[in-house]
């Protein structure tokens, strides 16, 4: 059965170009090349690269990156992107869930719900931080974002995706505090402006099971800290107004 993601990022690159959090790129880049010392000769794996915004930059910068997403319209979008930047990328269609490449790249990001935490059971979560681990060499680094389980402790949910300048619409929303998962239905449109109805499932998580889940995959150094559009900083406490918070680990 095909799931809600795979469903809506099947013909939405036009307008994932054109969401609000596509805007913080630059200042996010800026960070993550502070993160490997600006050292050009780093290899960065993007997981779950989408249209390519953070792989095009890098390698705008002059990094080698690898970029892999489950979906071809993303990646269609991605390469053509490339293309007009004129730097090389490759881009391939993988599942996170699934891909080996170890101790190949120095750097791995994985870059607002970049697959993680999208999927449907915590096993398949995990899965892909076991990859990431097995594809970082040696002291590497993961850099990832996702979902804070603080945020919907003291907030609605529905009513901060209501209030948000996304161009979904929220129409139901439940938040289960026994698995920490948000079960919403929104209305969006795709590319070509056909309606679609979306049941979505994603999972928030504490930042003491993120630490448990990256010192269970072998990561040693983490470092956990609020998540602020284009201003990371691993110096910014994370807190309960942060929606999502920024992880480094290094392996």
């Amino acid at each position: 059965m095909q799931q809600w993601y795979e469903k809506l990022f099947a013909n939405f690159a036009n307008n994932y170009d054109n969401e609000p959090f596509v805007t913080g790129t630059i200042g996010e880049v800026n960070f993550i090349e502070k993160e490997i010392n600006y050292d050009k000769s780093k290899s960065i794996l993007d997981i779950g690269c989408g249209t390519g915004r953070h792989s095009i930059e890098l390698a705008k910068r002059g990094y080698n990156v690898t970029g892999f997403d489950l979906s071809e319209s993303q990646l269609k979008k991605a390469n053509e992107k490339a293309m007009l930047a004129g730097v090389s990328i490759k881009f391939f269609i993988q599942d996170a869930r699934s891909f080996n490449f170890p101790n190949q790249f120095d750097l791995a990001i994985m870059v607002c719900e970049g697959s993680f935490p999208l999927m449907e059971t915590d096993e398949m979560n995990f899965a892909i931080l076991q990859n990431a681990f097995n594809s970082i060499k040696p002291g590497g680094k993961l850099i990832f974002t996702t979902l804070n389980g603080l945020f919907p402790l003291f907030h609605s949910v529905k009513d901060f995706i209501n209030n948000s300048e996304k161009k979904e619409v929220s129409t139901e929303n439940t938040f289960d505090l026994m698995t920490f998962r948000d079960h919403s239905k929104f209305e969006t449109t795709d590319d070509d402006g056909n309606l679609m109805k979306l049941e979505c499932n994603e999972r928030y998580y504490v930042p003491s099971e993120i630490m448990w889940l990256l010192k269970s995959t072998g990561f040693n150094k983490i470092n956990i800290s609020g998540c602020k559009l284009g201003a990371w900083n691993i110096d910014d406490k994370l807190t309960t107004n942060d929606y999502e918070m920024l992880v480094v680990a290094e392996k």
